[in-house]
């Protein structure tokens, strides 16, 4: 009877080695498909932003699954809409990675959104690569699964003030902000530039997120005397402080930041935009490698969303081409393990759409290069001044 016993626990002992790495094996991957899933703002305000960086992610996913996929495996991408509310975009996330069982995401929405959602990727172990809102808070310290594609907010305001106080010294200054993550971050860049450079600052103002009335704001920065000009809001904000300046008949040299950086922005503050400078880590449109992204995204993607591309799109498409290559690279069987740790390998990769991302040991964040970029109405562009 116990030999009968041992062999049976043998044999079950054998049975559960050899089916354990099969139960145990990582979500979102089949024999013939790769899940990756992504949160961000389709709806509200910020959707502008959030449907441009879903359509760069399609774009890279769309190229990869017409070379045949990940080692033969076709790319599926769920995403999700959070709308820009932060407790939707933790639903969102807990969604694809419970639900839906994702291999890896992208995204993840805005900075105050990926800020919150940290601990559920973090808990959940996920390879993660963030493209939208590369906020300090997502990579210092750093985190095992969370790998950021950009430029800190605050060093592209430092880039961005630096250059403006070079080419306007002695001018009086005046700045404005949201009260949020976002506006807190673009205060502490400007600030330090403040400090190190001596600035005279006439006019600081605070705004809520979501107002839409600048009528007094900018009277107030009119009356201060205000020479240059540092717009921190998003993208209704900027426009409406521009045309508000408009009325008010004053123009001063205006720097705004890459949340506002876009196309449609500029369209819609129409003259009253011509000349504002503005700071980015991806190629303007106006440039040689915008124009050669544009066209190999034109047959990629329908009629609709390629009006819908705008400098968003590049950053999506670049997030997502280093986390495909980082699947890949990880052979017949990826695993989250392989992926993180050739994610950490990532060195020098181009995309084409900004300076190569690297990676690297205990470094989650790719530090892009920075350039100024100066708009023009007439093209309604922006195009490159250093």
């Amino acid at each position: 009877m116990i030999k009968h016993l041992a062999a049976a626990s043998l044999l079950l002992t054998t049975a559960c080695l050899a089916t354990g790495p099969a139960t145990a094996a990582d979500p979102g991957i089949t024999d013939t498909e790769i899940l990756i899933g992504d949160v961000e703002p389709l709806t509200g305000p910020p959707a502008l932003l959030g449907v441009a960086a879903s359509i760069g992610h399609k774009i890279a996913i769309t190229e990869a699954n017409a070379a045949g996929g990940i080692n033969g495996r076709k790319i599926k991408y769920v995403l999700e809409d959070d709308g820009y509310v932060t407790a939707r975009t933790i639903q969102g996330a807990k969604k694809l990675i419970e639900v839906d069982k994702v291999f890896a995401m992208l995204g993840m929405s805005g900075s105050g959104q990926s800020i919150a959602v940290m601990p559920v990727l973090e808990k959940a172990g996920i390879p993660t690569v963030i493209d939208v809102a590369p906020v300090k808070l997502l990579w210092e310290p750093p985190r095992k699964n969370v790998f950021v594609v950009g430029q800190s907010y605050e060093e592209g305001i430092i880039h961005l003030v630096n250059y403006l106080a070079e080419k306007n010294p002695g001018k009086k200054w005046g700045l404005i902000t949201q009260d949020d993550d976002y506006g807190i971050t673009v205060r502490d860049g400007f600030d330090s530039v403040v400090k190190s450079k001596n600035l005279n600052v006439v006019y600081s103002g605070n705004y809520k997120k979501g107002q839409q009335d600048f009528s007094s704001d900018m009277l107030q920065l009119k009356d201060s005397g205000a020479e240059v000009f540092l717009a921190g809001g998003i993208i209704a904000e900027n426009i409406a402080m521009m045309k508000e300046l408009e009325k008010l008949n004053v123009k001063p040299v205006t720097g705004i930041f890459w949340p506002g950086r876009v196309e449609p922005v500029l369209k819609l503050m129409g003259p009253a935009g011509d000349g504002i400078f503005a700071v980015d880590y991806v190629e303007p449109f106006a440039g040689e490698a915008g124009k050669a992204f544009l066209d190999k995204a034109k047959p990629l993607v329908s009629e609709a969303e390629f009006k819908g591309i705008n400098r968003y799109t590049m950053s999506g498409y670049a997030a997502a081409k280093v986390l495909i290559a980082a699947i890949e690279r990880c052979g017949k069987q990826p695993t989250w393990a392989c992926t993180i740790s050739e994610l950490e390998k990532t060195k020098n990769v181009e995309t084409g759409v900004m300076a190569p991302i690297s990676f690297g040991p205990g470094i989650r964040f790719s530090n892009q290069k920075l350039q100024i970029m100066q708009a023009d109405t007439a093209t309604v562009s922006f195009k490159p001044v250093n």
